[in-house]
């Protein structure tokens, strides 16, 4: 067992910052019957996870619903954690790369093209692309990206125009009861929307599991919840709704 100090000397993470983690349960030691927090072997392994996944970004309220999930895996957590970890690394090698060639191309000592000028800081992939083919498969995400590829650009700002619509619509309604007539309403707009655009055709059951990972995905929730805080949530549990009743 270490107690607090030891713990916060082991890892650099401040004794005040180890209270709070104790404060809101996401690692509540045990106690001595003096008071002192008490931290076990489970509690450094649990502290450890909670730090991979600040590694990555993911808000402390994330990583608690992560932890206190029935099903979590650490095994899978670490493989997950070191995908993650790698892309990162790699994207900031890459971006440091570019850095340094401009560095030389500010100095007069090299040319650098337009392309080479941003080579690293890409954003035109989606970034949920990944998640999506492991979860529909390849052939079905394949067949979206040719769908859309295949749009000009009027079409693709129409689209774009629904999309947009569609969420605002439903951010809306995001304080109101997610089985009601008008979310409802709403969400089965956002499925036959997903259906008739994206050109992959969601099961009612994917759909739910769509509308699980927009609060599972700490990406997905925060660009929801650009159009009001609470929308992915709200999706979420309209989307569940939907599917049980449509089944």
């Amino acid at each position: 067992m270490k107690h607090v100090k030891e713990v916060a000397n082991l890892t650099g993470i401040s004794i005040r910052t180890l209270h709070y983690y104790d404060e809101i349960g996401l690692l509540s030691p045990a106690t001595s019957e003096t008071g002192y927090r008490l931290y076990s072997n489970d509690d450094i392994e649990k502290l450890q996870q909670i730090l991979f996944f600040k590694a990555l970004d993911f808000p402390l309220k994330k990583i608690k619903n992560i932890l206190e999930r029935p099903d979590f895996n650490q095994l899978e957590a670490l493989h997950y954690q070191k995908e993650r970890l790698v892309e990162k690394k790699e994207r900031l090698e890459t971006i440091i790369a570019t850095i340094d060639q401009t560095i030389q191309n500010v100095k007069g000592e090299r040319t650098m093209t337009d392309q080479e000028k941003f080579k690293g800081l890409d954003f035109s992939q989606n970034q949920y692309e990944q998640e999506a083919r492991k979860k529909f498969g390849d052939e079905a995400i394949n067949q979206s990206s040719q769908k859309l590829n295949r749009l000009n650009s009027v079409e693709k700002d129409v689209l774009e125009q629904s999309f947009h619509a569609i969420y605002q619509k439903l951010a809306k309604l995001r304080h109101g009861s997610p089985a009601s007539e008008e979310a409802q309403n709403a969400i089965h707009e956002w499925y036959d929307f997903l259906n008739n655009n994206v050109g992959y055709h969601y099961t009612l059951e994917a759909f739910q599991g769509l509308g699980q990972m927009y609060i599972e995905d700490e990406r997905f929730t925060k660009n929801i919840d650009q159009y009001g805080e609470g929308l992915a949530l709200f999706m979420r549990n309209a989307m569940a709704v939907y599917a049980n009743q449509n089944k």
